[in-house]
């Protein structure tokens, strides 16, 4: 329980920096960037953003692809700690409302007989 705990924090952990690295890459950053690495690289202009633009799309696909883990992560440890989710609650609403209805609806015909 505790692995499965810490497991789901080492991914939120990641989640967040890889969101924070890529929001926090703007075009200027990246323009930037992508002039340092021409200079450093000795490579064309063009060819060092292409590259910083595929690694901030990395990134991008890394954040998303840890968020979803980690959700279905943190869900599991929810589901061990015997939690439920809103989405579960409202369902549940939902259906005890559905069930107030139908039971309403079935009232006058007790008064009835």
């Amino acid at each position: 329980m505790a692995e499965l705990a810490d497991s789901a924090r080492d991914l939120a952990e990641k989640l967040v920096l890889a969101g924070v690295g890529a929001v926090a890459l703007t075009a200027e950053r990246a323009d930037a960037l992508a002039e340092e690495v021409s200079a450093r690289g000795g490579m064309g202009r063009e060819e060092a953003r292409a590259l910083v633009e595929e690694l901030v799309g990395r990134w991008r696909n890394e954040s998303v692809r840890l968020g979803e883990r980690t959700g279905s992560g943190l869900a599991g440890v929810f589901r061990e700690l015997g939690l439920v989710t809103r989405a579960e609650v409202e369902e549940l609403e939902l259906r005890v409302a559905q069930l107030e209805h139908r039971l309403r609806l079935l009232e006058p015909d007790r008064a009835r007989t």
